[in-house]
């Protein structure tokens, strides 16, 4: 019965980020017509944190440490921080689904900073690695990032960051279970803020209603829902599987930016996707043990 809940719990949890994950790249666009980025990450985080942690405390959990604290605020830094709102950021300027594509190359990173933890970079993820990153060549060379390198770095460095992170908050002192979301959602929320205020972003004054349902959807799907499984895939399953919704997310970006949203893609851009793709399966089939080393449920 526990092996039948664990895949339950399992599917339900890729299921939240794949699919939810996949659609707040256009949300997050919505958002950014009247929220600055770091601030509408910091708004984001910080509410569903917050919620989630009073709602954790009134059921009767602890609070984190002190030490538990700082690596939570490590893993908010990385993650909701330098990875969603380094995104948010770019997304000024390129569309939503050029975004995601971007960020498809999170398993490339996992496999090698997984490598600083012990883990061997087998043949088959170095030849996934290799594939991914001549689709990012041709993504940056022919596609919608044609010529804009600085979109393209901060793009690889978000995804770096956001890999970074999920790799190392599983060797940080952290609070067990979703304590330990609500925690890392929290400090990367003040984290944002602190980033906005640095960068004198200018808080708005009238916000559209458009803009008000994305931020909404953001705070309670995309972050206090489908945040919490990702935490829970980190804690149950390799990195490489937990990252696998980057696998998904573009696609289910494309069809929604040009859905909802008529964004336009270029030819080149789905060879990249293609490609980046094959190289991202690569890394996640190099290694069978989706199963948690530990059967905890």
């Amino acid at each position: 019965m526990r092996q039948k809940n664990h895949w339950i719990l399992l599917t339900v949890a890729l299921a939240c980020t794949y699919l939810i994950w996949g659609s707040t790249y256009l949300a997050i666009k919505y958002a950014i017509e009247s929220f600055p980025p770091f601030f509408m990450v910091g708004l984001r985080f910080s509410i569903a944190g917050g919620l989630l942690y009073c709602i954790l405390r009134r059921l009767g959990h602890a609070a984190p440490t002190r030490l538990q604290w700082r690596g939570a605020a490590l893993v908010g830094l990385l993650l909701p921080v330098l990875g969603n709102g380094t995104v948010s950021n770019v997304q000024l300027h390129v569309s939503s689904s050029v975004a995601a594509l971007a960020i498809a190359t999170a398993p490339i990173w996992m496999a090698i900073f997984s490598s600083l933890w012990g883990h061997k970079i087998s043949r088959q993820e170095w030849l996934g690695i290799a594939i991914g990153l001549v689709g990012i060549v041709l993504l940056n060379t022919r596609g919608s990032l044609q010529g804009d390198w600085h979109s393209a770095s901060l793009l690889m460095f978000a995804a770096a960051c956001w890999s970074l992170g999920s790799v190392w908050s599983k060797h940080l002192t952290m609070p067990q279970g979703l304590m330990g979301a609500a925690s890392q959602m929290l400090c990367g929320g003040l984290i944002a803020l602190l980033f906005s205020l640095a960068f004198s972003e200018q808080w708005p004054t009238q916000v559209s209603a458009r803009s008000w349902s994305a931020i909404a959807f953001l705070i309670l799907f995309g972050t206090m829902i489908t945040f919490s499984a990702y935490h829970w895939l980190l804690h149950h399953v390799r990195p490489l599987v937990a990252s696998s919704n980057t696998f998904v997310n573009p696609v289910v970006a494309f069809v929604v930016g040009v859905w909802f949203a008529d964004e336009q893609i270029h030819r080149m851009e789905y060879v990249a996707l293609a490609v980046i793709l094959v190289g991202v399966f690569l890394v996640l089939t190099a290694s069978k043990e989706a199963l948690p080393e530990e059967q905890i449920v």
